[in-house]
């Protein structure tokens, strides 16, 4: 009888696996390898372009043309600082141009929701002026009071009234509902202020609606 541990005639043991290094980059010298085929020959239908095809992760995919060419010798260290710096002044800069964009949207929309609000109180405010015109705000009064907290809170917010009999007429700003001649003017000014304009931080948030003295002729 044959022995079992001696095997069969004709059996071979088991193959060994072939290991092959196709890592770009030589990790003992820190070079670049240059491709070369096996048999000396590219196989037909193997494409020409002279990179190894790697079966697992591409090593080169990693690394940039910077870093290639300086692990290559063909760039210096400084050199790749350098554009290392560039890059990174670029991202900084364009991370500081996106915070300002984002602080300014932001506050454009904490102003558009604050207008929301506060144009519901435009009515109020402009009922206490015209009692204010015509004396029935009395100093110390309970509605003078009354007054002058409700004005005290909506400026905290950023409200703020604008227009005053005096100033020049500004069409962006002003609204004339009346126009009348006048020799004391040589160009349009703001007689009188019928509602005041108000800007909510830098937004118009009203116009003001004037009656504007116009020059003669």
């Amino acid at each position: 009888m044959t022995d079992d541990k001696n095997g069969r005639p004709g059996d071979e043991g088991p193959e060994e696996p072939i290991i092959r290094d196709k890592r770009r980059i030589d990790p003992e010298t820190g070079q670049v390898r240059q491709p070369a085929a096996e048999s000396g020959a590219p196989e037909e239908g193997a494409p020409d372009s002279g990179f190894i095809q790697a079966e697992g992760p591409d090593v080169e995919t990693s690394l940039t043309d910077a870093d290639l060419a300086f692990l290559s010798g063909q760039t210096s260290a400084d050199e790749l600082a350098a554009e290392r710096l560039a890059d990174l002044q670029r991202v900084t800069a364009e991370y500081a141009n996106y915070r300002k964009r984002t602080e300014a949207n932001r506050e454009i929309e904490r102003e558009r929701a604050v207008g929301e609000v506060v144009k519901v109180l435009l009515p109020v405010l402009d009922d206490l002026d015209r009692a204010e015109k015509h004396g029935d705000l009395t100093e110390g009064g309970p509605f003078a009071a009354i007054a002058t907290k409700l004005r005290s809170n909506v400026e905290r917010v950023g409200l703020k009234p604008f227009a005053a009999a005096g100033e020049e007429f500004d069409p962006q700003v002003h609204e004339a509902i009346f126009q009348q001649p006048s020799a004391d003017v040589e160009k349009p000014t703001i007689a009188d202020v019928v509602e005041s304009g108000y800007y909510l931080g830098s937004t118009l948030l009203r116009a003001a609606k004037v009656v504007v003295a116009v020059p003669n002729g």
